[in-house]
C-alpha cells in the first residue's frame, strides 16, 4: 500500500489556517469588528476615554487647528532629526511642571512610552516585576526588554517584596497601572514605593487612566499619594484620555528622559507626534490647570453611574459591570446602543475567563438628561443580562 509524503502534497495557501482560527472566535464570542463612528452619532459615549470631556471643546480644537497651520499636518520626521518642533518642547515643560515630575518626553502614543520606558531602563542584566492586571502594552514592553520578568499577582505587594528579594540581578523595576483600565481600582502606590526603596528597585507607574482624574487638581495618583518627583518613580501618561487628543509621555528625572532619547527605539525610530495632537493636548493641560474642578466631576459622574449599574462607585472613571460569559457581555452592549447607549464590552483576552463585562466611562460633561437615560436603559438592559 503506498502512502503520500506530506512534500508531495501540494502546499497550502500561507493564510489558509485564517478562516478555521476566525470561525474558533466566532463560536466563542470573541469575534472582533472595526465599528466606525459617524459624525453627530445620536448615541451618548460611555464607551470611551474623553474623561474631562476636552476632545471637542473648542479650546482644545483651536489648539490643534492653530499648531497645524503653524506647523503643517506632520512633524516630518523623528524627534531627533525633524519631528521636534518648540511646541514639542513648551509640552514637555509644562506637562512635567503640572504634573511634579523633573522632566516629561513626549512619545507618539502611550504604548510607545511604554515599550520606550521599559526596554531602556531594563536589559539582560535587569528584573522586572510586573502586574498580572497590567495594560498590554506594559507586557509587550517586558517581553521586547531582554529583561528576566516576574508576573505577580494583581496588587499583590507581598510577591513583589519576594521577587525583589530573590532577584540575582543588579538593577530592578516594579511596573504597575496606576488605576487599573478594566475595573477602575487604584493602585497600593505608597506600599509598592516603600518595598522598591527597601530592595534598590525603580518603581514605574503608567498614570494612563489616572491624570487628568486622580490627585489635586487632576495630577495623577502619584501626586495624590506624595510620590510626584520622587527620584526612583517613573511615570508615563497618555494624551488621548482626558486631555483628549492623541500622543503619550515619560515623566521622570532629566537622566532618566536624556537616557531615552540616547536609547529608547520606540522613541528613536518612530515619527514625531504631529503638532495639531501636541497643540490640542497642551491646551487641554491648560484648561485643566485653569479649571481644577472638573477631575471632582468626572468621579461625581462615575458615583452616578455605579449606582445606576447597581455596582460600587469606583474610585476612579472605570465602572465595571462583570456579566460573565462573552456573548452575554456582548448582547448587552449591542442592547445599549440600540436603546442610545454606547459602553464598552470587555472579553478574554482583556479579562479573564468567565469575567467578560460592560465597562462604562464616566465623563465631567456628563447631564443630568444624560444619566437618566442611563439609568432608564441600564435598568432595561442589565436585569435580563444578570437574570442569565
Amino acid at each position: 500500500m503506498s502512502s503520500v509524503s506530506p512534500s508531495s502534497l501540494p502546499p497550502a495557501h500561507p493564510l489558509a489556517w485564517l478562516d478555521a482560527h476566525a470561525a474558533r472566535r466566532r463560536e466563542a464570542g470573541l469575534r472582533r469588528e472595526l465599528r466606525p463612528r459617524r459624525a453627530g452619532e445620536p448615541l451618548l459615549d460611555l464607551a470611551g476615554n474623553d474623561y474631562l470631556g476636552l476632545s471637542a471643546d473648542p479650546r482644545v480644537v483651536q489648539g490643534g487647528v492653530e499648531a497645524l497651520r503653524t506647523w503643517g499636518a506632520g512633524s516630518t520626521g523623528s524627534r531627533l532629526v525633524t519631528g521636534t518642533t518648540s511646541l514639542h518642547a513648551e509640552l514637555e515643560a509644562e506637562l512635567a511642571a503640572f504634573c511634579g515630575a523633573g522632566s516629561a518626553l513626549v512619545f507618539s502614543s502611550g504604548y510607545a512610552a511604554n515599550l520606550g520606558v521599559l526596554t531602556a531602563l531594563s536589559g539582560p542584566d535587569a528584573l522586572i516585576v510586573s502586574d498580572a492586571a497590567n495594560h498590554a502594552s506594559l507586557v509587550d514592553a517586558c517581553r521586547l526588554s531582554r529583561a528576566r520578568v516576574v508576573v505577580v499577582p494583581h496588587d499583590d505587594v507581598s510577591a513583589v517584596e519576594a521577587a525583589l528579594a530573590a532577584r540575582s540581578e543588579t538593577r530592578a523595576l516594579v511596573v504597575t497601572d496606576s488605576v487599573n483600565s478594566v475595573d477602575g481600582g487604584l493602585a497600593p502606590l505608597r506600599a509598592l514605593h516603600t518595598v522598591c526603596r527597601a530592595r534598590g528597585a525603580l518603581l514605574v507607574v503608567d498614570e494612563a487612566h489616572g491624570l487628568g482624574v486622580c490627585g489635586p487638581g487632576g495630577r495623577g495618583l502619584l501626586a495624590d499619594v506624595g510620590l510626584a518627583g520622587a527620584d526612583d518613580v517613573v511615570a508615563t501618561v497618555t494624551l488621548s484620555k482626558s486631555l483628549g487628543s492623541q500622543g503619550g509621555a515619560v515623566l521622570g528625572p532629566a537622566a532618566v528622559t536624556a537616557h531615552l532619547v540616547d536609547t529608547a527605539r520606540s522613541f528613536i525610530f518612530d515619527t514625531g507626534l504631529a503638532p495639531a495632537s501636541v497643540g490640542a493636548a497642551l491646551a487641554a493641560l491648560r484648561v485643566l490647570r485653569e479649571e481644577p474642578g472638573r477631575p471632582a466631576r468626572v468621579l461625581r459622574a462615575a458615583a452616578a453611574l455605579a449606582d445606576a449599574a447597581g455596582v460600587p462607585a469606583p474610585p476612579s472613571a472605570v465602572v465595571s459591570v462583570v456579566l460573565g460569559e462573552p456573548g452575554v457581555a456582548f448582547a448587552a452592549a449591542q442592547r445599549c446602543a440600540e436603546r442610545g447607549l454606547r459602553v464598552g464590552c470587555f472579553r478574554p483576552p482583556s479579562v479573564p475567563e468567565g469575567t467578560s463585562r460592560l465597562r462604562l466611562t464616566a465623563r465631567a460633561t456628563l447631564t443630568d438628561d444624560d444619566l437618566a437615560l442611563v439609568r432608564t436603559v441600564l435598568a432595561e438592559v442589565l436585569a435580563p443580562a444578570v437574570a442569565r
